[in-house]
């Protein structure tokens, strides 16, 4: 078998390529991991926006996720669904990572709102961020996510079964600067996240979302499924950035590693809780959605964790699978040619631009010509591309190829 044999044409079968091999699986998934190779590649947005459409329009697909703060989704959410807001407020208020400036996601926006004018509630596309509110180097104050949590069952539990009072809450918190202070990251003491209050607040939130789960035919009943299911991601926020925030202190080696792995987890549950709307198109990093484990050097640092794709495979099995992603050149950001010994130089060989591998094919297509491709290493000048493990091809149940990725629009 050629590897040409295990590739589905992106450029003239359209995203019906995908459907193909979506057919493929043992069972359709209830989240399909579309994998970024590369963050801020246009292009790559767009085709990312084609597969959602075509996935909408003919696989029944009703929600899209994406690597960004979950909190910040619900203002995307609301947009999208009921018209709240302005389009221009929601790109610049709705995301994290950057993802609000991007025009293909802007577009993606608007198409999700065109789309469910006319649709009634239960018809209507969804849109939700999976990540918690981190960044790289700032993790968020946890006011939004206790002070929510809080404020809903306040209204609708009687005040004696919850665990203080608002003004109580806020006291605890204090400063949200406090909270966010960007030293923390490579400064273990200058964070608070094991002070007494936040100690407080930990075994507070703990007890705000037992009540939450207690209260659940109540709560539902008196409000609806959709109140109480964003109150749930309301607790899962809280309760994960304080336990971030308490071990940002630690200062032992495996700081970061636990971290990284804390962030996953974070965005496990919220993938957990999303496919509960039904069929969804998740698009993140190789590295948060993939199977095998994830790794990262940071400086002399590597590093090593499981994936919140790895994470909800465990969990949800075939109910989850993965489009990998992969890139030829990146030339306006002087990633070339890769090496034909490379998996992308091997994939490089094809004809046309855009692929779509059935990389358990393509796999055993490798072994049955015994080759092994190596790693590809010539990503010094652009270390936001991230590479496909040739190890672990047939660990992915496809891989999207893009043999030149355009310059962004000017």
């Amino acid at each position: 078998m050629e590897i040409r044999d295990t590739a589905y044409a992106l450029d003239t079968e359209g995203p019906a390529a995908v459907t193909r091999l979506l057919r493929s699986l043992p069972a359709r998934p209830r989240l399909l991991g579309l994998g970024e190779a590369k963050h801020g590649e246009e292009a790559l947005l767009e085709l990312r926006n084609e597969i959602f459409r075509h996935l909408v329009e003919h696989e029944g697909y009703r929600s899209f996720a994406l690597e960004s703060d979950c909190l910040m989704g619900l203002v995307v959410d609301d947009y999208v669904t009921a018209g709240t807001g302005t389009l221009d407020d929601v790109m610049a208020r709705g995301f994290s990572h950057g993802f609000g400036a991007s025009a293909a996601t802007r577009e993606l926006v608007r198409w999700m709102r065109a789309y469910n004018e006319e649709r009634s509630p239960a018809e209507r596309l969804r849109f939700f961020g999976f990540d918690g509110p981190l960044e790289m180097t700032v993790a968020a104050s946890p006011r939004q996510a206790l002070t929510a949590l809080h404020g809903y069952l306040a209204a609708w539990i009687d005040a004696g079964l919850l665990a203080c009072t608002a003004e109580t809450l806020d006291r605890l918190i204090g400063a949200d600067d406090r909270w966010t202070n960007p030293a923390a990251a490579m400064d273990p003491t200058q964070s608070v996240g094991q002070s007494a209050e936040a100690k407080e607040l930990r075994l507070i939130a703990d007890d705000l979302v037992a009540l939450l789960d207690a209260q659940t035919p109540h709560l539902i009943a008196a409000t609806s499924r959709e109140a109480w299911w964003r109150a749930s991601l309301y607790g899962r926020t809280a309760t994960g950035l304080l336990r971030y925030h308490f071990w940002m202190v630690d200062a032992s080696p495996p700081r970061v590693t636990r971290l990284m792995c804390m962030r996953d987890g974070m965005m496990a549950g919220n993938l957990e809780a999303i496919a509960e709307h039904g069929p969804t198109l998740v698009y993140g990093g190789n590295r948060h959605l993939q199977r095998d484990k994830s790794t990262l050097k940071l400086g002399d640092l590597p590093l090593e964790w499981w994936s919140a794709g790895a994470i909800v495979d465990a969990r949800l099995g075939d109910r989850y699978a993965f489009l990998a992603s992969a890139l030829g050149t990146v030339r306006h950001q002087s990633l070339g040619v890769p090496h034909p010994d490379t998996l992308e130089g091997l994939l490089y060989t094809l004809p046309g631009n855009r692929y779509v591998i059935d990389a358990p094919r393509l796999a055993a297509a490798l072994d049955g010509a015994g080759r092994k491709p190596a790693p590809r290493k010539d990503m010094s000048a652009d270390y936001l591309y991230i590479t496909l493990d040739p190890d672990h091809v047939g660990e992915n149940d496809g891989i999207v190829f893009v043999k030149d990725v355009p310059p962004n629009p000017a």
